[in-house]
């Protein structure tokens, strides 16, 4: 199937009111996933009407780290303490939700911010989360039958002011194989893609990325809009639009997501410095 084909067969479209149909559909519509990208619009179209979220963090067993995996996907600000916390299995928070998850006897667990406040290390990221108007997450994954601690996959879903996300464990539920197959197959494919952009990409495209560019696609990774790139390193937000623009043509990528992903593949990405904070802002 043509990039084309998979991104119609997964493009939203009016949804029917009955739920049983739309998790049909959702169903249907995620085998045609393959790419990051894909999976990231089958979530905000066909997954988003049946599990609002602004926030969903996938993970995945890696055979060679012999650990999970987890990728972030959001659609609103998040502190980078909260980012990186997410984004890595042996934090303290996601340590915390795989507990809750298995003590619930691996169904969908449903679990207060406030909860993950009692616990003294979790302080800055429960305020995180806080300031991200984050009341709730609501967690599944699948395991290996018989072995409840050998988790396969793991997925954790945040809606802002906690909207939408009660009475939803059902769906959740219903819908997890077809999130986890989709991620799978995900993963498989993008070690495929990374393998092969590795071997064609050459010195001279890599070297095209300026610092400037590398220090964006860093804000890229955190999920900065333009608008807020733009007020860390004192240029215009349409400065930074264009600086996006040509970063997602150097790097042969649709969107900002793939960009990072390329760039992580590359090892272009690195982390914004403390300086880049104190640079003053232009003069209206």
């Amino acid at each position: 199937m043509t990039t084309t084909a998979a991104l119609a067969a997964i493009s939203p479209f009016p949804l029917s009111t009955d739920p049983a149909e739309a998790i049909v559909r959702a169903a249907e519509s995620a085998l045609a996933v393959r790419r990051r990208y894909q999976f990231f619009v089958w979530t905000q179209s066909y997954l988003g009407r049946l599990i609002p979220h602004q926030l969903a963090v996938c993970g995945s067993y890696d055979r060679g780290s012999r650990e999970l995996m987890f990728d972030v996907f959001n659609s609103v600000s998040l502190e980078p303490a909260l980012m990186d916390a997410l984004g890595d299995a042996r934090s303290l928070l996601m340590q915390q939700l795989q507990s809750r998850w298995l003590e619930a006897q691996c169904k969908p667990a449903l679990v207060p911010t406030a909860e993950l406040g009692i616990v003294a290390a979790l302080a800055p990221i429960h305020d995180a989360l806080v300031a991200a108007r984050v009341a709730q997450l609501l967690v599944h994954g699948v395991s290996r039958p018989q072995r409840p601690q050998e988790i396969e996959s793991f997925f954790v879903f945040a809606s802002q002011d906690g909207h939408g996300l009660e009475g939803l464990s059902g769906r959740l539920e219903l819908l997890i194989p077809h999130i986890h197959g989709a991620w799978q197959r995900v993963q498989a494919v993008e070690r495929d893609v990374s393998q092969a952009s590795t071997m064609q990409v050459s010195p001279t495209r890599v070297s095209g990325v300026t610092q400037r560019e590398r220090e964006i696609l860093g804000w890229l990774r955190e999920g900065k809009s333009n608008q807020q790139i733009a007020e860390q390193l004192g240029i215009s937000a349409l400065t930074v639009k264009n600086h996006v623009q040509k970063i997602l043509r150097k790097l042969g990528a649709a969107n900002r997501a793939q960009a990072v992903a390329q760039a992580m593949t590359l090892q272009l990405l690195e982390r914004p410095t403390a300086v880049a904070t104190v640079r003053a802002r232009p003069t209206p």
